[in-house]
């Protein structure tokens, strides 16, 4: 067996697939190259009998440095992919029901919040929260260190159409339509980053004496062998679960949703605004997503199967529809049912085998963490691509110590959305609260939480995915108390009053200069972005 990595198979498509592929052939294959002179060969096998889940239709900021690299021209990006900008999340519902939020006096911004991708201001060098809790019952923690929730109100753009592709006014990510997304990226990898793209279905797989993965067997081109296997098969983990077993971790017990219903909802017009950021709606037994896309929105109900059933589900995301369609629109809307178990696999890297995406693991599309741990993945297994058999035990030991770390932060953190909830309107939101439910790990910052707002101690691993301001974010938009800190030097106490005022007036120079979601698209289908 030859112990240098020179033939790297990925089995399965979509955004995975093709994503891991364009990331590790950017970084190792020189394209304009003929196929013998290159030192790597990058294989996608992607079975014509599997369709791709296709509603992932959002991601972070950190997609525009992967498109980059990708040598992928943002304006061609948005076009074909009906792709708009994404500034952050908007929670609504959350804290309290529609009901009691009409029926009692609540506080400040209490129906909803944002998770906007902006840091606070000079985040890195004070932590604001602990000076705005004077002022809570005056401003939002949002609006008081950024202008991005103000942006996302009035449903701004995040720059100009003379700004370059990439760079921004105001951080953003996307939303996308992920059957197009995934196409995209097999043309751009096939085509331009010397990718070899094989449609065939994999029927079994063949191993080595030790273990190792020697071919996929697949079902028109025979065997196909490699040095390195990345399973992006999805649900059917065909390499890490079917043929390794791996564990699979179960959160269910934690994060209780298993089921959605997705549908894709047309605009009254095609002027009509689009939003700047996710739309989270609380109900009864999970929440709705709400996107929108040039052409069309994508909206889904995300729930718990152990505290409603589809009937009812069903019910309460046509009722969601009839405040922006017609009834006759909001009842005839066709919905696709997806099934999913909350978790992640004990370990990600197996052998000469690492997965990817789905296949190492799922829990909920709650702040879009999907694509986000993918690009993390493609960008470590790239970076730290083993020249040979004998270096990839050292990088894979690295890579599922980094990658369980990071799925335990995304338990934590999409957990901290249901737990400090004060909704009671149904057993789904008390049994979220329940003491059992919640990590001991979040237990423990909950506890600390409460007298010192989060801050850099709070977060103990290296390029964690969700930094302390995020937590701060969901903590006081929701309402959560820190005690008040003990003691405020002046000088400090005066800087933080000057970024909040600050503040104020870069949010009013965006907010006169920056163009609606809608005018911004429309001109980069016209015109694109100015090259970098």
């Amino acid at each position: 067996m030859n112990n240098d990595i020179k033939k790297v198979i990925i089995v399965g498509g979509g955004a995975a697939g093709w994503l891991t592929a364009g990331v590790i052939a950017a970084e190792h294959i020189n394209a304009a190259a003929t196929p013998s002179q290159r030192t790597l060969e990058v294989i996608l096998i992607e079975s014509p009998q599997v369709p791709t889940i296709g509603v992932g239709e959002g991601t972070w900021p950190s997609m525009r440095g992967t498109l980059k690299k990708m040598g992928i021209s943002e304006t061609e990006f948005m076009i074909e992919c009906d792709a708009s900008f994404k500034q952050g999340s908007k929670f609504i519902d959350w804290l309290h029901s529609p009901e009691t939020a009409s029926s009692d006096k609540l506080p400040l911004n209490s129906q909803s919040y944002y998770h906007p991708f902006s840091l606070p201001s000079q985040f890195n060098e004070i932590n604001l929260a602990k000076h705005w809790q004077a002022h809570k019952q005056q401003v939002s923690f949002t609006n008081a260190v950024t202008y991005q929730g103000r942006l996302c109100d009035q449903g701004c753009a995040p720059k100009l159409i003379s700004t370059p592709e990439y760079e921004c006014n105001a951080n953003y990510g996307y939303h996308l339509d992920a059957g197009k997304f995934a196409q995209f990226l097999q043309r751009h990898c096939s085509k331009k980053l010397g990718v070899q793209h094989i449609v065939d279905h994999v029927e079994s797989v063949s191993s080595h004496g030790n273990g190792d993965i020697a071919a996929v067997n697949t079902k028109s081109n025979g065997a196909i062998s490699g040095d390195l296997f990345i399973d992006c098969s999805g649900f059917k983990s065909l390499l890490i679960g079917e043929h390794y077993q791996v564990t699979f971790i179960e959160k269910k017990s934690v994060l209780f949703n298993d089921s959605a219903l997705a549908v894709q909802v047309p605009y009254e017009n095609q002027q009509s605004a689009i939003s700047s950021c996710t739309h989270s709606t609380a109900q009864s037994s999970g929440w709705v997503w709400d996107i929108g896309l040039p052409s069309r929105r994508g909206v889904g109900y995300v729930y718990s199967s152990s505290h409603t059933d589809d009937d009812r589900a069903e019910s309460e995301l046509r009722s969601y529809l009839l405040s922006s369609i017609s009834k006759s629109q909001a009842e005839s809307a066709s919905l696709r049912k997806i099934t999913f178990n909350p978790g992640h696999r004990a370990h990600f890297w197996h052998k000469n085998c690492v997965a990817v995406g789905i296949a190492a693991g799922f829990i909920e599309p709650l702040e879009a963490s999907a694509l986000a741990l993918i690009e993390q993945s493609a960008k470590m297994i790239s970076e730290q691509l083993p020249q040979n058999r004998q270096s990839m035990e050292i990088v894979a030991k690295r890579f599922n110590e980094k990658f369980l770390q990071r799925w335990r932060q995304v338990v934590d953190f999409l957990k901290l959305h249901y737990a400090i909830s004060q909704r009671d309107d149904s057993d789904y939101w008390r049994d979220n609260r329940d003491i059992a439910s919640i990590p001991q790990s979040l237990q423990q910052q909950l506890a600390l939480w409460q007298y010192q707002q989060p801050y850099s101690y709070d977060i103990t691993e290296t390029e964690a995915l969700f930094p302390a301001a995020s937590f701060q974010y969901v903590l006081f938009g929701m309402g959560f108390n820190s005690a008040p800190p003990r003691y405020i030097k002046l000088a400090e106490q005066e800087k933080a009053m000057a970024l909040f005022q600050q503040n104020i007036q870069r949010s009013h120079q965006l907010l006169s200069a920056l163009p609606s979601n809608r005018a911004l698209l429309d001109k980069v289908h016209q015109f694109g972005f100015p090259k970098i």
